[in-house]
C-alpha cells in the first residue's frame, strides 16, 4: 500500500492528465473538513466517466451546513456555484402559501424552468451562466410578491457546478443533476442554528409554519435519503455515510 502522500501525489497527477481543465488547491490525503472530502472524492470518481462540467446538487434541511460546505468547495477545487435560492418565485403571494398543500409549495417555490435555462443547461455546455436573482432586501411589492434584482447575476462554467439549496435535487433538475447529495444534521441542531442568524422572531416562525411541513413531505416522500447517491452527517459525532449510487 502507498503512503498516503504518495498515494495523494499519484492520484493527482492521473486526475489532472485525464482532465487538463481541473484544478484542485490540495493533495488527495492533505487535512480537510470530512464532509467536503468525501464529496469531492465522489466527484473526482465521477470525472474519470464524464467528460462534461459534473453536475453537483447539495441538498438538506435549512440550516444543515449546506452554504458553508459549499463555500469550502469553492476554495478547494474551481467550482460553478448556483444558489437555488436566487431562483425563488415571483408569482406566488407570501399570503396565499399557507393555503397551499406541501405538494404545491414544493412545486411552486422556485422557478424552475429558469434553474434550468439560465443555469444549469449553459453551465453544462461550458457558457456562462446569467440570471436575475430574487431579491428579498426589497420586500414585498404591492402585488403581494416579490421581484427580481435589476443587476445580472453571471457565473463562469467551471468543472464542477454546484447547486445549492434546500430542495436542489428536485424532480424538475433530476436529469441535468450527476451527483445528489444530501447534507444530514439534526432538526434541533438545524432550527437553532437557522435562529441563530438573527432573522425577525415573528417572520421566522411564520418561515417555520408555512416551510417545515414541505422539508418533511419533501425528505420523506419526495427525495428520501436512501435516494441519493450521497448521504453526509455534518455534525462532530458522526460519521459521514456514502449510499450506493443505482445502477
Amino acid at each position: 500500500m502507498l503512503p498516503t502522500c504518495a498515494a495523494g501525489t499519484i492520484a493527482s497527477r492521473f486526475l489532472g492528465a485525464l482532465c487538463p481543465a481541473v484544478r484542485l488547491n490540495f493533495t488527495f490525503g492533505e487535512k480537510m473538513n470530512v464532509p467536503e472530502q468525501i464529496i469531492i472524492q465522489k466527484i473526482e470518481h465521477l470525472r474519470t466517466k464524464v467528460r462534461r462540467p459534473i453536475v453537483v446538487a447539495l441538498d438538506g434541511g435549512s440550516g444543515a451546513g449546506k452554504t458553508t460546505i459549499a463555500e469550502r468547495l469553492m476554495r478547494l477545487t474551481e467550482v460553478a456555484l448556483v444558489r437555488l435560492d436566487d431562483f425563488y418565485q415571483t408569482v406566488v403571494p407570501e399570503s396565499q402559501w399557507p393555503h397551499k398543500t406541501p405538494e404545491q409549495r414544493l412545486n411552486g417555490v422556485f422557478d424552475w424552468p429558469r434553474v434550468r435555462s439560465e443555469a444549469l443547461e449553459p453551465l453544462r455546455a461550458g457558457r456562462p451562466g446569467r440570471w436575475h436573482a430574487f431579491d428579498f432586501m426589497r420586500g414585498l411589492g404591492g402585488a403581494g410578491t416579490y421581484s427580481l434584482k435589476e443587476a445580472v447575476t453571471q457565473v463562469a462554467p467551471a468543472p464542477t457546478i454546484l447547486i445549492e439549496g434546500a430542495y436542489s435535487a428536485s424532480p424538475p433538475l433530476r436529469d441535468l443533476i450527476d451527483v445528489a447529495v444530501l447534507i444530514d444534521l439534526q432538526s434541533k441542531l438545524r432550527h437553532s442554528r437557522v435562529a441563530a442568524r438573527g432573522d425577525n422572531a415573528e417572520f421566522l416562525a411564520n418561515w417555520h409554519e408555512i416551510w417545515d411541513e414541505v422539508e418533511t413531505y419533501y425528505f420523506e416522500r419526495v427525495r428520501p435519503p436512501g435516494s441519493f447517491d450521497l448521504v453526509v452527517r455534518n455534525d462532530d459525532h458522526a460519521n459521514p455515510r456514502l449510499q450506493p449510487t443505482p445502477s
